[in-house]
């Protein structure tokens, strides 16, 4: 496929068949690509989550509480209402803001101390101190960066019993949520019990340590991962683009979040969800409505309903901060999911973002000395950024 003149992203992600909003595949999965279409199934309430491992979380015990993500219908809603209130902006601004401030000013001082740093490494630090605020992981033992990117490798295998490579990758896995659990979370659920706190660990009353466990996971996973992913390709967009930058840097923090909105629909982190349906979903089609029957496999292609031109304009691969047809809650599209399994943390990613960038910017002499290699992860369609090393002029 030919790049468009205005294409100017920086993950080049394979084409993925026709150009149709909607279509079934030879192997009989569904795909979605048109805005509408996607945005329709996702807040269908008859599909629930499929993928990311939930055919292995539905195998365990009906007693053990699943984990947010793995949770559908009522059960899900009323888990999303009992922790809405640690998401909301407001509580985003009062509770969280300064935390990220404080951890962006002290990585930052790292690298202008050392010259040079490889900003993958310093957004994974502010990242995890953040989240470990929100969740409550506040009474680690040392090392839990090198913890958390052993079970969160740049490229993961298949777990089985059917191979050498599986029966490791399962043994690898199964040792790593032990060092987390022992070194990270026992400690910290063990400390709120004693003294409750206001955080996500405090609570999760009445819930097993293991289930903890699983819940502070998958908010790593989704608050750690995909914020440090974002962070450097919002980075690497800024440090090539001059007049990007010059807008962001000299922006309020509206035109700067708009900004960062802008690449975030352009460069989803997640850019594949999966859901199955558990009636007919009926999702506008190119000649009009189409229907997915009950028991159907969906692949929304967020990637691109997000440059779908009917939904956010003309230019779709340009970053244009502000569109008309994507501004507020939305202004990012579909790259905060949409419906029941929208990201609660989105306000706070934006913001963990801005922080940070708009800090690293503000350093004397700042610049990128090595252009990045990507890597993806096929089942979400996401993208690993290593490799930018970033310079200051030392302080």
């Amino acid at each position: 496929m030919d790049r468009a003149e205005d294409d100017v992203r920086k993950i080049r992600r394979e084409p993925t068949g026709s150009g149709c909003p909607v279509g079934r595949g030879d192997d009989g999965t569904w795909q979605v690509r048109g805005y509408p279409a996607a945005r329709a199934v996702l807040r269908s309430t008859d599909t629930v989550q499929a993928g990311l491992g939930i055919e292995t979380v539905e195998k365990l015990p009906a007693k053990i509480r699943r984990p947010v993500l793995y949770r559908d219908g009522s059960e899900h809603r009323e888990h999303r209402r009992q922790t809405a209130r640690y998401f909301t902006p407001r509580r985003v601004d009062e509770h969280y803001r300064e935390l990220t401030e404080r951890v962006t000013l002290s990585y930052l001082e790292t690298l202008r101390t050392a010259g040079e740093a490889q900003l993958e490494d310093l957004t994974f630090g502010v990242a995890i101190d953040v989240a470990c605020g929100v969740i409550g992981l506040t009474h680690s033992r040392p090392g839990i960066q090198g913890r958390l990117e052993r079970f969160f490798p740049e490229k993961f295998g298949k777990p089985g019993l059917t191979s050498l490579q599986g029966i490791y990758w399962l043994f690898r896995q199964n040792t790593n949520w032990l060092r987390i659990y022992f070194a990270d979370v026992r400690p910290a659920v063990r400390a709120h019990r004693e003294r409750p706190a206001d955080n996500l660990i405090s609570h999760a009353e009445g819930c097993s340590e293991p289930e903890i466990l699983g819940e502070c996971l998958t908010y790593a996973a989704a608050g750690m991962i995909t914020t440090r992913e974002f962070i450097c390709v919002a980075a690497w967009h800024l440090f090539t683009d001059d007049a990007l930058r010059k807008r962001y840097v000299n922006g309020d923090e509206s035109e700067r979040l708009a900004v960062l909105h802008e690449i975030l629909r352009l460069e989803p982190v997640v850019a594949r969800l999966t859901r199955r349906t558990t009636g007919p979903v009926e999702v506008p089609g190119a000649d009009g409505p189409v229907t997915v029957p009950a028991g159907a496999l969906v692949d929304i292609l967020v990637d691109e309903a997000n440059t779908d031109p009917e939904a956010v304009g003309t230019t779709p691969m340009a970053v244009c901060p502000g569109r008309p047809a994507t501004t507020g809650r939305y202004a990012a599209a579909l790259s905060f999911g949409d419906g029941p399994h929208r990201c609660p943390g989105a306000d706070s990613a934006m913001m963990e973002t801005n922080v940070f960038l708009g800090n690293l910017f503000a350093l004397e002499g700042i610049r990128m000395l090595t252009t990045p290699r990507v890597t993806f992860q096929d089942e979400i369609g996401g993208y690993v950024i290593r490799g930018l090393r970033v310079a200051v002029d030392k302080g």
